[in-house]
């Protein structure tokens, strides 16, 4: 039995998927990730990517990103995937 694999309470096997990126192209900032995680894995940042000639901004408003502020203390429970509405992180189990 490897130390990467989980059970449920009802005995089903669960690995764990570890955050591994942010799709800052997609993002809009909602902090619902932020909101759910109890690891403080996660940042609401200004958004330096942003284009300039954007037509729906005004000049005083600012774009926020998430980042990843502390990766290394997620638990992989991707519980910040579930309340995503654009589907903006990566998973990927620990290696080995």
């Amino acid at each position: 039995m490897s130390n990467r694999v989980g059970y449920t309470q009802g005995g089903d096997e669960w690995v764990p998927q570890f955050i591994q990126a942010i799709d800052k192209q997609n993002c809009i900032g909602c902090g619902r990730c932020y909101k759910v995680c109890s690891r403080d894995v996660f940042d609401l940042v200004e958004n330096e990517d942003t284009d300039e000639d954007d037509d729906y901004m005004d000049d005083d408003e600012v774009m926020m990103v998430m980042t990843l502020k502390n990766a290394m203390d997620c638990i992989g429970c991707v519980a910040c995937s579930k309340v995503c509405p654009k589907n903006c992180q990566s998973f990927a189990p620990a290696s080995a």
